[in-house]
Protein backbone atom coordinates (compact mmCIF):
# COMPACT_ATOMS: atom_id res chain seq x y z
CA UNK A 1 0.00 0.00 0.00
CA UNK A 2 1.05 3.42 -1.22
CA UNK A 3 1.15 6.46 1.35
CA UNK A 4 -0.89 8.27 -1.05
CA UNK A 5 -3.88 7.54 -3.32
CA UNK A 6 -4.91 8.92 -6.41
CA UNK A 7 -8.96 8.91 -7.06
CA UNK A 8 -10.26 9.31 -9.85
CA UNK A 9 -14.04 9.66 -10.14
CA UNK A 10 -15.65 8.48 -13.35
CA UNK A 11 -19.02 8.43 -14.51
CA UNK A 12 -20.33 7.42 -18.01
CA UNK A 13 -16.86 9.47 -19.20
CA UNK A 14 -15.23 6.59 -21.26
CA UNK A 15 -13.81 9.10 -23.80
CA UNK A 16 -12.12 10.69 -20.76
CA UNK A 17 -10.36 8.04 -19.25
CA UNK A 18 -9.54 6.96 -23.06
CA UNK A 19 -7.79 10.53 -23.39
CA UNK A 20 -6.46 11.35 -19.66
CA UNK A 21 -6.21 8.33 -17.99
CA UNK A 22 -2.58 6.73 -19.32
CA UNK A 23 -1.90 10.72 -18.30
CA UNK A 24 -2.51 9.74 -14.47
CA UNK A 25 -0.66 6.80 -14.88
CA UNK A 26 2.42 8.00 -16.45
CA UNK A 27 2.86 10.97 -14.54
CA UNK A 28 1.64 9.16 -11.03
CA UNK A 29 5.29 7.14 -10.22
CA UNK A 30 4.55 3.86 -8.34
CA UNK A 31 7.13 5.11 -5.77
CA UNK A 32 4.86 8.04 -5.28
CA UNK A 33 1.23 7.31 -5.34
CA UNK A 34 -1.02 4.45 -6.54
CA UNK A 35 -3.77 5.35 -9.02
CA UNK A 36 -7.37 4.19 -8.13
CA UNK A 37 -10.93 4.43 -10.71
CA UNK A 38 -13.96 4.58 -9.18
CA UNK A 39 -17.09 3.95 -11.47
CA UNK A 40 -20.17 5.31 -10.44
CA UNK A 41 -22.48 2.81 -11.64
CA UNK A 42 -21.97 3.79 -15.25
CA UNK A 43 -23.87 2.80 -18.22
CA UNK A 44 -20.81 3.30 -20.79
CA UNK A 45 -17.99 0.43 -21.60
CA UNK A 46 -15.67 3.16 -18.87
CA UNK A 47 -15.30 -0.16 -16.90
CA UNK A 48 -13.51 -2.15 -19.85
CA UNK A 49 -11.18 1.14 -20.48
CA UNK A 50 -9.80 1.06 -16.96
CA UNK A 51 -9.47 -2.59 -17.58
CA UNK A 52 -6.57 -1.75 -20.07
CA UNK A 53 -4.73 0.62 -18.27
CA UNK A 54 -4.65 -0.32 -14.35
CA UNK A 55 -4.83 -3.63 -11.67
CA UNK A 56 -8.16 -4.86 -11.46
CA UNK A 57 -8.14 -4.64 -7.73
CA UNK A 58 -7.98 -0.61 -8.16
CA UNK A 59 -10.89 -0.68 -9.82
CA UNK A 60 -13.89 0.24 -7.48
CA UNK A 61 -17.29 -0.29 -9.34
CA UNK A 62 -19.96 1.42 -7.15
CA UNK A 63 -23.50 -0.22 -7.24
CA UNK A 64 -25.14 3.19 -8.22
CA UNK A 65 -24.54 6.38 -8.48
CA UNK A 66 -24.05 8.28 -5.67
CA UNK A 67 -22.87 11.68 -7.05
CA UNK A 68 -19.28 13.48 -6.45
CA UNK A 69 -19.58 13.51 -2.48
CA UNK A 70 -21.26 10.03 -2.09
CA UNK A 71 -18.89 8.03 -4.52
CA UNK A 72 -15.93 9.80 -3.11
CA UNK A 73 -16.97 8.76 0.46
CA UNK A 74 -17.88 5.27 -0.58
CA UNK A 75 -14.68 4.71 -2.63
CA UNK A 76 -12.25 6.40 0.25
CA UNK A 77 -13.52 4.14 3.26
CA UNK A 78 -12.13 1.23 0.87
CA UNK A 79 -8.91 2.87 0.40
CA UNK A 80 -6.32 2.71 3.06
CA UNK A 81 -3.75 5.80 2.76
CA UNK A 82 -2.44 8.41 4.32
CA UNK A 83 -3.11 11.24 1.84
CA UNK A 84 -5.79 11.23 -1.05
CA UNK A 85 -6.16 13.01 -4.34
CA UNK A 86 -9.53 13.60 -6.20
CA UNK A 87 -8.98 14.03 -9.47
CA UNK A 88 -11.82 14.45 -12.04
CA UNK A 89 -11.64 12.56 -14.83
CA UNK A 90 -11.02 14.96 -17.42
CA UNK A 91 -7.45 16.31 -16.11
CA UNK A 92 -4.73 15.78 -17.73
CA UNK A 93 -1.44 16.13 -14.90
CA UNK A 94 1.88 17.00 -16.01
CA UNK A 95 5.54 15.71 -15.26
CA UNK A 96 6.25 16.20 -11.42
CA UNK A 97 2.27 16.92 -10.54
CA UNK A 98 2.80 14.96 -7.55
CA UNK A 99 5.02 15.38 -5.47
CA UNK A 100 4.22 19.33 -4.28
CA UNK A 101 1.05 18.39 -3.04
CA UNK A 102 2.07 15.41 -1.14
CA UNK A 103 5.06 17.95 0.18
CA UNK A 104 2.39 20.23 1.09
CA UNK A 105 -0.14 17.45 2.48
CA UNK A 106 2.95 16.13 4.88
CA UNK A 107 3.04 19.85 6.78
CA UNK A 108 0.88 19.14 9.66
CA UNK A 109 -1.37 22.15 9.77
CA UNK A 110 -2.28 21.88 6.17
CA UNK A 111 -5.05 19.61 5.22
CA UNK A 112 -5.94 20.09 1.65
CA UNK A 113 -4.15 21.93 -1.16
CA UNK A 114 -4.74 22.33 -5.09
CA UNK A 115 -2.24 22.25 -8.07
CA UNK A 116 -2.37 25.42 -10.48
CA UNK A 117 -5.33 24.53 -12.74
CA UNK A 118 -5.19 25.85 -16.62
CA UNK A 119 -7.52 25.29 -19.14
CA UNK A 120 -7.07 21.79 -21.52
CA UNK A 121 -8.37 23.80 -24.56
CA UNK A 122 -6.45 26.92 -24.04
CA UNK A 123 -3.43 25.64 -22.12
CA UNK A 124 -1.84 29.34 -21.42
CA UNK A 125 -5.04 30.63 -19.53
CA UNK A 126 -6.41 29.40 -16.30
CA UNK A 127 -8.94 27.19 -16.12
CA UNK A 128 -12.73 28.13 -14.57
CA UNK A 129 -12.81 25.51 -12.15
CA UNK A 130 -9.98 26.26 -9.44
CA UNK A 131 -7.20 28.19 -11.22
CA UNK A 132 -4.99 29.68 -9.03
CA UNK A 133 -7.38 28.91 -5.77
CA UNK A 134 -10.65 29.93 -4.68
CA UNK A 135 -12.18 32.12 -2.28
CA UNK A 136 -15.96 33.69 -1.16
CA UNK A 137 -16.70 37.16 -1.33
CA UNK A 138 -19.05 38.91 1.66
CA UNK A 139 -22.20 37.72 0.01
CA UNK A 140 -21.02 33.83 -0.24
CA UNK A 141 -20.36 33.94 -3.79
CA UNK A 142 -17.31 31.92 -4.84
CA UNK A 143 -14.56 32.91 -7.18
CA UNK A 144 -10.52 32.10 -7.78
CA UNK A 145 -7.42 33.91 -8.13
CA UNK A 146 -7.64 34.07 -12.28
CA UNK A 147 -11.26 33.45 -12.83
CA UNK A 148 -13.46 36.40 -11.41
CA UNK A 149 -17.20 35.68 -12.80
CA UNK A 150 -16.22 35.04 -16.21
CA UNK A 151 -13.24 36.48 -17.12
CA UNK A 152 -10.67 34.30 -17.03
CA UNK A 153 -7.02 35.36 -16.85
CA UNK A 154 -3.61 34.52 -19.19
CA UNK A 155 -1.26 32.55 -16.85
CA UNK A 156 1.72 34.88 -17.12
CA UNK A 157 3.47 34.00 -13.25
CA UNK A 158 1.30 36.21 -11.76
CA UNK A 159 0.08 33.58 -8.98
CA UNK A 160 3.37 31.80 -9.04
CA UNK A 161 3.42 32.00 -4.90
CA UNK A 162 2.56 29.30 -2.56
CA UNK A 163 -0.43 30.76 -0.22
CA UNK A 164 -3.23 29.93 1.70
CA UNK A 165 -6.37 29.70 -0.19
CA UNK A 166 -9.99 29.44 1.23
CA UNK A 167 -11.27 26.34 -0.91
CA UNK A 168 -9.77 24.09 -3.56
CA UNK A 169 -10.54 22.93 -6.86
CA UNK A 170 -13.09 19.88 -6.67
CA UNK A 171 -11.23 19.36 -10.35
CA UNK A 172 -7.87 18.48 -8.52
CA UNK A 173 -7.28 18.60 -4.78
CA UNK A 174 -5.43 16.74 -2.27
CA UNK A 175 -6.39 15.88 0.97
CA UNK A 176 -5.01 14.32 4.10
CA UNK A 177 -7.60 11.36 4.76
CA UNK A 178 -7.05 11.96 9.07
CA UNK A 179 -8.47 15.58 8.77
CA UNK A 180 -10.77 14.22 5.62
CA UNK A 181 -12.50 12.18 8.15
CA UNK A 182 -12.30 13.93 11.27
CA UNK A 183 -14.93 16.59 9.53
CA UNK A 184 -17.36 13.99 8.20
CA UNK A 185 -15.84 14.03 4.55
CA UNK A 186 -17.98 15.21 1.74
CA UNK A 187 -21.54 16.27 2.47
CA UNK A 188 -24.16 13.68 0.85
CA UNK A 189 -26.21 15.87 0.77
CA UNK A 190 -24.84 17.83 -1.65
CA UNK A 191 -24.23 15.24 -4.35
CA UNK A 192 -21.86 17.05 -6.18
CA UNK A 193 -21.20 20.91 -6.76
CA UNK A 194 -19.93 22.89 -3.96
CA UNK A 195 -19.33 19.81 -1.71
CA UNK A 196 -15.32 20.86 -2.16
CA UNK A 197 -16.41 24.44 -0.75
CA UNK A 198 -18.26 22.95 1.76
CA UNK A 199 -15.51 20.84 2.79
CA UNK A 200 -13.00 23.50 2.83
CA UNK A 201 -15.12 25.67 5.08
CA UNK A 202 -15.68 23.05 7.58
CA UNK A 203 -11.57 21.83 7.75
CA UNK A 204 -10.88 25.49 8.54
CA UNK A 205 -13.33 25.49 11.32
CA UNK A 206 -11.58 22.18 12.49
CA UNK A 207 -7.79 24.41 12.73
CA UNK A 208 -6.64 23.10 9.13
CA UNK A 209 -5.14 25.38 6.56
CA UNK A 210 -5.65 25.14 2.63
CA UNK A 211 -2.71 25.57 0.58
CA UNK A 212 -2.23 26.53 -3.35
CA UNK A 213 0.65 25.20 -4.56
CA UNK A 214 1.36 26.40 -8.21
CA UNK A 215 4.54 23.88 -8.38
CA UNK A 216 1.93 21.15 -9.55
CA UNK A 217 0.32 21.99 -12.60
CA UNK A 218 -3.06 20.11 -14.55
CA UNK A 219 -5.29 21.08 -17.09
CA UNK A 220 -8.54 20.71 -16.72
CA UNK A 221 -11.34 20.18 -19.90
CA UNK A 222 -14.37 20.76 -17.79
CA UNK A 223 -17.54 20.04 -17.87
CA UNK A 224 -16.60 16.44 -18.08
CA UNK A 225 -20.12 14.99 -16.93
CA UNK A 226 -22.67 18.03 -17.22
CA UNK A 227 -22.45 20.73 -19.35
CA UNK A 228 -22.48 23.94 -17.96
CA UNK A 229 -25.75 25.22 -19.40
CA UNK A 230 -27.31 22.21 -18.03
CA UNK A 231 -30.06 22.87 -15.74
CA UNK A 232 -28.95 20.23 -13.22
CA UNK A 233 -25.80 21.98 -12.74
CA UNK A 234 -27.74 25.68 -12.20
CA UNK A 235 -30.02 23.72 -9.70
CA UNK A 236 -26.79 22.00 -7.80
CA UNK A 237 -24.66 25.26 -7.94
CA UNK A 238 -27.21 27.60 -6.17
CA UNK A 239 -29.14 25.51 -4.00
CA UNK A 240 -25.99 24.42 -2.69
CA UNK A 241 -25.01 27.46 -2.27
CA UNK A 242 -27.43 28.58 0.28
CA UNK A 243 -27.30 25.55 1.98
CA UNK A 244 -23.59 25.75 2.21
CA UNK A 245 -23.77 29.49 3.71
CA UNK A 246 -27.20 28.34 6.15
CA UNK A 247 -24.61 25.15 7.40
CA UNK A 248 -21.37 27.37 8.03
CA UNK A 249 -21.73 31.13 8.57
CA UNK A 250 -22.66 32.33 12.16
CA UNK A 251 -26.28 33.56 13.12
CA UNK A 252 -25.46 36.95 13.29
CA UNK A 253 -24.31 36.75 9.29
CA UNK A 254 -26.83 34.35 8.49
CA UNK A 255 -29.56 36.43 9.30
CA UNK A 256 -29.26 39.14 6.95
CA UNK A 257 -27.27 37.70 4.19
CA UNK A 258 -29.00 34.39 2.99
CA UNK A 259 -32.21 36.18 2.14
CA UNK A 260 -30.39 38.81 0.41
CA UNK A 261 -28.57 36.20 -1.17
CA UNK A 262 -32.01 34.34 -2.47
CA UNK A 263 -32.94 37.89 -3.06
CA UNK A 264 -30.07 39.12 -5.41
CA UNK A 265 -29.98 35.83 -7.36
CA UNK A 266 -33.22 36.43 -8.20
CA UNK A 267 -31.49 38.86 -11.00
CA UNK A 268 -29.44 36.15 -12.24
CA UNK A 269 -33.19 34.21 -12.98
CA UNK A 270 -34.87 37.10 -14.93
CA UNK A 271 -31.33 37.19 -16.87
CA UNK A 272 -31.51 33.92 -17.49
CA UNK A 273 -35.11 34.21 -18.59
CA UNK A 274 -34.23 37.41 -20.54
CA UNK A 275 -32.10 35.77 -22.32
CA UNK A 276 -33.67 32.86 -23.24
CA UNK A 277 -31.83 30.37 -21.12
CA UNK A 278 -34.33 28.36 -20.21
CA UNK A 279 -32.71 24.97 -19.14
CA UNK A 280 -30.31 27.48 -16.32
CA UNK A 281 -34.01 29.21 -15.58
CA UNK A 282 -35.87 25.74 -14.85
CA UNK A 283 -32.81 25.05 -12.31
CA UNK A 284 -32.97 27.69 -10.74
CA UNK A 285 -36.34 27.94 -10.25
CA UNK A 286 -36.14 24.49 -8.90
CA UNK A 287 -33.48 25.56 -6.68
CA UNK A 288 -35.62 27.81 -5.11
CA UNK A 289 -38.71 25.35 -4.97
CA UNK A 290 -36.40 22.89 -3.26
CA UNK A 291 -35.57 25.67 -0.11
CA UNK A 292 -39.61 26.24 0.21
CA UNK A 293 -40.13 22.48 0.22
CA UNK A 294 -37.31 21.90 2.38
CA UNK A 295 -36.94 25.30 4.73
CA UNK A 296 -35.18 22.61 7.74
CA UNK A 297 -32.80 21.90 5.80
CA UNK A 298 -29.96 24.05 6.90
CA UNK A 299 -30.88 23.81 10.15
CA UNK A 300 -30.12 20.06 10.16
CA UNK A 301 -27.06 20.36 7.68
CA UNK A 302 -26.08 23.22 10.35
CA UNK A 303 -26.21 20.96 13.49
CA UNK A 304 -23.98 18.22 11.95
CA UNK A 305 -21.18 21.10 11.03
CA UNK A 306 -21.68 22.43 14.74
CA UNK A 307 -20.24 18.60 15.93
CA UNK A 308 -17.01 19.70 14.37
CA UNK A 309 -14.51 20.84 17.18
CA UNK A 310 -14.06 24.79 16.43
CA UNK A 311 -11.00 26.57 16.60
CA UNK A 312 -9.61 30.48 16.04
CA UNK A 313 -10.51 31.22 12.62
CA UNK A 314 -10.47 34.49 10.30
CA UNK A 315 -13.38 35.72 8.51
CA UNK A 316 -14.07 33.05 5.95
CA UNK A 317 -15.79 35.79 3.71
CA UNK A 318 -13.62 38.66 2.44
CA UNK A 319 -14.50 41.89 2.60
CA UNK A 320 -15.21 42.55 -1.35
CA UNK A 321 -18.78 42.59 -2.69
CA UNK A 322 -17.46 40.95 -5.82
CA UNK A 323 -20.62 41.60 -8.34
CA UNK A 324 -20.71 45.34 -7.66
CA UNK A 325 -16.82 45.26 -8.00
CA UNK A 326 -17.16 43.53 -11.68
CA UNK A 327 -20.28 44.86 -12.90
CA UNK A 328 -20.04 48.38 -12.27
CA UNK A 329 -16.65 49.44 -11.12
CA UNK A 330 -15.15 47.47 -13.83
CA UNK A 331 -12.49 45.38 -12.18
CA UNK A 332 -12.18 42.19 -13.69
CA UNK A 333 -9.33 40.34 -11.97
CA UNK A 334 -8.17 39.73 -8.69
CA UNK A 335 -5.11 41.53 -8.59
CA UNK A 336 -7.94 44.40 -9.88
CA UNK A 337 -9.93 43.87 -7.24
CA UNK A 338 -7.51 42.92 -4.42
CA UNK A 339 -4.04 44.78 -5.55
CA UNK A 340 -4.33 46.83 -1.74
CA UNK A 341 -5.50 44.14 0.58
CA UNK A 342 -3.90 41.23 -0.45
CA UNK A 343 -0.19 42.22 -1.42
Amino acid sequence: MNALAVVVLNYNGAQHLRRFLPFVIQYTPSEVGDVYVVDNASTDDSCSVVREHIALKRLLRLPRNQGYAGGYNEALRQIKATYYVLLNNDVQPSPGWLLPLRRSMERQQIAACQPKVRAYRNRTHFDYAGAAGGYIDRLGYTFCRGRIVNTIEEDRGQYDRPQSIFWASGACFGVRADAYWRVGGLDEHFFMHMEEVDLCWRLQRAGYHIQYCPNSLVFHLGAGTLKSSSATKTYYNFRNNWLMLAKNLSISQLIWLLPLRMLLDLGALCYYLLTAQWPKANGLCRAYLYCLTHPLKGIQLRQQANLIEKKTLKQPLSSCFLIGEYFFRNKKTYTDIFLRKFK
